[in-house]
């Protein structure tokens, strides 16, 4: 079986996608080494399952035709990826061998007729690379949500009866960046020392409240 493709020109690639069932791409650079490292994998396996007009391997190096790699959206070396009728189907980056080995036996049984969404059950998922990690969304409670509802229903009403009610939604305790004003001496009205008569009846008015 002959070995992969060295990729020239735009017309070269566009050419071998559009008359080729299935394409896998190599996508390197001289300078990067794990693609020197995973090449003589590559390279077998190209030999092991080319076929004229079915499976075909291509490399092309990202430097050379930077416009190729560019369109595919390849940002990372190296990375493959997986054509079928044209189409990319697969992507895997990074050199991860046994990912390789593993998509390309898949690719290959879609030059026999197979479909892509029962060899690859999920059309250009990456493997070996960057994928979505699970849990980073915001989780939203029913008290959270009850919190902020409560909120702005308070500010609200606090500036709707008010005359100034700008003012009045800035001092609102339903404003969570209120400034607490300072503590009035006992003498003035403020909050009473411990176990004073006063003290003693505003625990009381708390549970009245409180009960109600």
């Amino acid at each position: 079986m002959s070995g992969p493709i060295n990729i020239g020109s735009d017309g070269e690639w566009q050419s071998l996608l559009s008359g080729t069932t299935v394409v896998v791409a190599d996508f390197y650079a001289d300078w990067c080494g794990p693609c020197k490292m995973i090449a003589p994998h590559f390279e077998r396996l190209s030999k092991e399952h080319s076929r004229p007009n079915k499976v075909a391997f291509a490399k092309v190096n990202v430097d050379n035709q930077a416009n190729i790699a560019r369109t595919q959206g390849v940002t990372a070396m190296p990375t493959f990826k997986i054509f079928h009728n044209g189409t990319a189907v697969e992507t895997i980056r990074g050199a991860n061998p046994s990912a390789l080995t593993e998509a390309i036996t898949k690719a290959v049984s879609l030059s026999n007729g197979g479909k892509v969404e029962d060899v690859f059950k999920t059309p250009g998922r990456t493997l070996g690379g960057e994928g979505p990690i699970p849990g980073q969304g915001r989780h939203w409670s029913v008290t959270l949500l009850l919190n902020i509802i409560m909120m702005f229903v308070g500010l609200y009403l606090t500036s709707l009866f008010s005359i100034d009610s700008y003012k009045a939604a800035e001092q609102s305790m339903f404003n969570p960046k209120r400034q607490q004003p300072p503590l009035k001496p006992a003498s003035a009205g403020g909050p009473a020392p411990a176990g004073s008569a006063r003290a003693q009846q505003q625990k009381s008015a708390i549970r009245t409240l409180a009960d109600l």
